[in-house]
């Protein structure tokens, strides 16, 4: 199973989600007040530079401004995550995920689509929901809100998702990675075939 940890603040927190396992880190930009774990364009590219080269990078942010997202592409990251409903051009060499809930049409313009109600909020994901959009989907799903290290485990097994994505159920406050609660939920996570 593919973990993203996303709500990255710091260097070592990145460093942390790295050598416990995680396949991605999630850095949020330009949140517009929605998220408590944003941090500014130079502190994200002082992340993403501070990982190897074998973890991806995803820019994350719930911006409604081309130039904030054009701002974010010179992190040159490995894909960049928006709930807006933006046009990309076809040629774009970064993948684009999107966040999507019940309600919201099932893009196809996309590498990827995070199934998250709360849009980053923590609440608990919708299983039927989940797995319609796993069923309907012609491009990997990705599973979050309201994962942590104990209900990791159960959710990849009744969802199945491509990959599954955490913050706050990884924090000891907002922001801050606790490495106890990384490694355990990395390591569930990771125990799913």
């Amino acid at each position: 199973m593919r973990v993203k940890i996303c709500g990255i603040t710091t260097v070592e927190d990145a460093l942390l989600a790295e050598s416990a396992g995680a396949d991605a880190i999630g850095v949020v930009v330009f949140s517009g007040g929605v998220s408590k774990r944003v941090v500014t364009i130079e502190r994200a590219r002082e992340i993403f530079r501070a990982v190897g080269p074998f973890i991806s990078t995803v820019a994350v942010s719930h911006t409604r401004s081309r130039a904030e997202i054009n701002e974010m592409l010179t992190l040159h990251p490995s894909a960049i995550q928006v709930s807006h409903p933006f046009s990309f051009s076809k040629e774009m060499e970064t993948r684009i995920i999107r966040v999507i809930g019940r309600g919201e049409p099932l893009p196809d313009d996309c590498d990827a689509v995070i199934v998250d109600d709360s849009h980053g909020k923590g609440r608990h994901y919708d299983p039927p929901y989940a797995r319609e959009v796993i069923m309907q989907s012609k491009v990997p799903v990705i599973l979050a809100g309201g994962l942590n290290p104990d209900n990791v485990k159960f959710a990849v097994e009744e969802i199945r998702p491509y990959a599954v994505d955490v913050a706050s159920g990884v924090e000891s406050s907002p922001g801050i990675k606790d490495p106890v609660l990384v490694r355990d939920f990395i390591g569930a996570a990771k125990e799913c075939k």
